[in-house]
């Protein structure tokens, strides 16, 4: 028989901590269901009241759980080939992209069926920036990244840009969503909230659990130690990348 490549160990710590993101992701999904349908009577599409509570559950699920999951692809397969990876990445973040499309058609469909005015709250500026990065930041991933016409030293410019855009991004979200939690308790228990109205605590443990989801996300990011380890084609990124920088830098003096 011969001899197989021998596969990546995961760093120590590494399965632990993504299970912490994962737990924490999951918890900040329920917590928000469980605050839909315990305090806000539930979900339903075609309701008046109820359209409203479609969007903080999709926008949970899609610009938060799938987009840190689909960030992390690329940290938990660390011995499948890079085509598997890149498609697994950009397909969560399709699916991520579809269902927060949902809570956002959701939303404007309940302003309009209401008469409430659009975009003039900073969470929705926030969450429209979030959103529209993230489609862009999409769309560049595709051009990029799976289309073979890309040439190397594309791909070596962009790389950097679109890794800090994937964790900016995610940050972003999680912002937007902190904000949409206080935005929706001003509105709906302006006057119990002070008095720590028990839906009041039950949304700020939510935000807790963002904050918390997003640090643990951050942490798994930047440890450049379990970063997969590069393959050839990354090597020849880097070394690409490398010989555009020394070619662009101003000549050294005689």
């Amino acid at each position: 028989m011969g001899d197989s490549p021998a596969k990546a160990q995961s760093p120590v710590g590494l399965t632990y901590v993504v299970g912490a993101s994962q737990v924490l992701g999951l918890a900040v999904i329920t917590v928000t269901g469980v605050w839909m349908g315990q305090y806000r009577d539930g979900i339903a599409w075609e309701s008046l009241k109820l359209q409203l509570n479609v969007h903080p559950l999709c926008m949970v699920i899609g610009m938060v759980f799938l987009q840190g999951d689909a960030l992390l692809v690329y940290r938990v397969f660390r011995n499948e080939s890079k085509l598997f990876a890149r498609v697994l990445h950009g397909l969560l973040h399709a699916l991520a992209l579809v269902i927060s499309l949902v809570g956002l058609i959701a939303v404007f469909k309940y302003h309009k069926k209401n008469h409430f005015p659009d975009m003039y709250s900073l969470h929705s500026w926030c969450g429209m920036l979030a959103f529209g990065g993230y489609f862009i930041q999409w769309l560049l991933g595709l051009c990029f990244f799976l289309f073979p016409g890309a040439s190397l030293s594309f791909r070596s410019r962009y790389k950097p840009q679109h890794v800090f855009f994937g964790i900016f991004l995610l940050l972003l979200s999680i912002a937007a969503g902190l904000l949409g939690i206080l935005e929706l308790l001003l509105f709906k228990i302006r006057d119990q909230y002070s008095s720590f109205a028990p839906e009041g605590v039950l949304a700020n443990v939510l935000g807790l659990l963002l904050v918390a989801f997003g640090a643990v996300m951050g942490y798994i990011l930047t440890r450049d130690e379990w970063r997969r380890p590069p393959v050839a084609e990354e090597l020849a990124l880097s070394m690409d990348f490398k010989k555009l920088t020394e070619e662009e830098s101003p000549a050294s003096p005689n």
